[in-house]
């Protein structure tokens, strides 16, 4: 008898699971990974030392801005926590997720949101810096975030009860967003975006009145309010203005090339990433003057740059931010992608969950080996100011982060599965809150280990003020 041949799968027609199918494995994780596994820390044992880990990050940056990266992290123990993104990850690892992935951020914390325009020019809330994203466990996100939450309060003055408020505000958003996402159309999430009206109708008069205040502040900062801060005229072509040792005019790369044999250089393969219409464009600007400058926390020392260009009129400039690119700190906890150039991977990233991200972003890679990406600087970006006289409003600030980060995840993510693991409970909230606790106390160690290091002169640190 003639059997009949099985029909031939193929990755486009094969149906889909279904909304309830993905809805239902959600519920089913449940009872593999319930909720309040995920509130237990606990250093695993012969956790590495931190400042050895600090230490040989900075292996290969450059050497003379290493104390000012150790400067900026013995300022509170929330900037410490923004420059230790490699200490998160490695204490994560271990601990149990779903299993289910995402496209990551990798250094999520409260700094790490703000205002930036779109490519059509609108005001919108997101994630604002890509240096560690990678395909990874959705939880290790979502608890550095929280766990950043109770950092800053403490920083900021807040009590226990208003810590705790902070990081079950941003567990409980991403959570109702989320499932929110999970019901629109592939497509209605893609465009989505958090728009100044959005945002500023789910907050109290008081915290509008702040949120209204940065977003005036962040359509303020334009290329030409760049212009005005960053550059002086000489002999009637502008020119960045130096401020030692942040932003320093150099003649020459640190392999002894003249910058601008170096910069054509990049530049030429930095083109290369462009889209075609985006190569039109920049082919219409020239470069008017480049320096070297530090720049956050855990960037600093490596190599960043800014160019200054000019397009149609001495009022027509942009300015790019060279950024090196290494391997993302997630990197050597999970199985992802081997990227050829890590500044594709950070462009990637951004263009993948960012949803609005910069017409000029593109990467390339150097002759001697590293990586880079470039990006434009403070196109619109504003972000909050972290005041101690504002504290009693930062629950309100964690859960718009915690809105923008489902958001962020439900582009590139499983948004139905994710949301039914989480439920309509507050399970989830409660025990992120208790991580984020525990998380804060190892922070606030490793902070005063990293100031004990300083004292006993085992790491260089430079003057207050850089």
């Amino acid at each position: 008898m003639k059997q009949t041949p099985a029909p031939r799968r193929s990755r486009y027609t094969d149906p889909l699971p279904s909304l309830e199918e993905r809805k239902a494995a959600g519920k089913a994780l449940r009872e593999k990974v319930p909720h309040e596994r995920h509130a237990v820390y606990q250093p695993a044992p012969g956790r590495a030392d931190p400042v050895a880990l600090l230490k040989e990050q900075s292996r290969t940056r450059l050497q003379s801005l290493v104390p000012i990266r150790n400067a900026r992290m013995l300022a509170s123990p929330f900037a410490f926590l923004r420059g230790s993104a490699a200490a998160m990850a490695a204490d994560l690892a271990p601990a149990p997720t779903t299993g289910l992935t995402v496209q990551v951020n990798g250094d999520m914390h409260l700094a790490n949101f703000g205002w930036f325009a779109s490519a059509e020019r609108n005001l919108v809330f997101g994630i604002n810096d890509f240096d560690e994203t990678q395909t990874g466990p959705w939880e290790w996100d979502l608890k550095r975030l929280a766990a950043s939450a109770v950092v800053a309060t403490r920083f900021m003055g807040g009590d226990k009860v208003l810590c705790e408020a902070a990081a079950r505000a941003a567990v409980r958003s991403y959570r109702k967003r989320i499932r929110e996402y999970a019901e629109l159309g592939n497509l209605d999430v893609w465009y989505s975006r958090i728009d100044q009206d959005s945002l500023l109708s789910v907050l109290s008069p008081e915290a509008r009145k702040s949120a209204e205040r940065i977003a005036t502040k962040a359509r303020s900062r334009g290329h030409m309010q760049v212009l005005a801060k960053m550059a002086e005229l000489v002999d009637d072509q502008h020119r960045i203005v130096e401020e030692a040792p942040l932003i320093v005019r150099e003649t020459h790369t640190v392999d002894g090339r003249p910058i601008s044999e170096a910069l054509e250089a990049t530049l030429d393969r930095y083109v290369q990433s462009l889209p075609e219409e985006r190569k039109v464009l920049f082919a219409r600007y020239r470069v008017t003057d480049v320096a070297r400058k530090v720049v956050g926390v855990g960037s600093v020392g490596t190599r960043c740059w800014i160019v200054l260009l000019t397009g149609n009129t001495g009022d027509d400039p942009i300015f790019l931010q060279y950024k090196e690119a290494g391997a993302s700190a997630l990197a050597p906890y999970v199985k992802a992608r081997a990227w050829a150039s890590q500044g594709e991977r950070v462009v990637v990233g951004q263009r993948l969950i960012q949803g609005a991200p910069d017409i000029f972003l593109g990467w390339g890679v150097q002759n001697d080996g590293s990586h880079f990406y470039l990006r434009q600087l403070r196109d619109m970006k504003g972000g909050v100011e972290f005041n101690p006289e504002r504290v009693k409003l930062l629950p309100e600030y964690c859960k718009v982060c915690g809105w923008a980060l489902a958001l962020a995840h439900a582009k590139s993510g499983a948004p139905a599965t994710i949301g039914a693991y989480l439920g309509k409970s507050e399970g989830m909230d409660e025990a992120l809150a208790r991580f984020a606790f525990a998380y804060a106390d190892q922070t606030e160690r490793d902070f005063e280990a990293l100031g004990k290091a300083a004292k006993a002169k085992r790491i260089p640190v430079a003057k207050a003020g850089v």
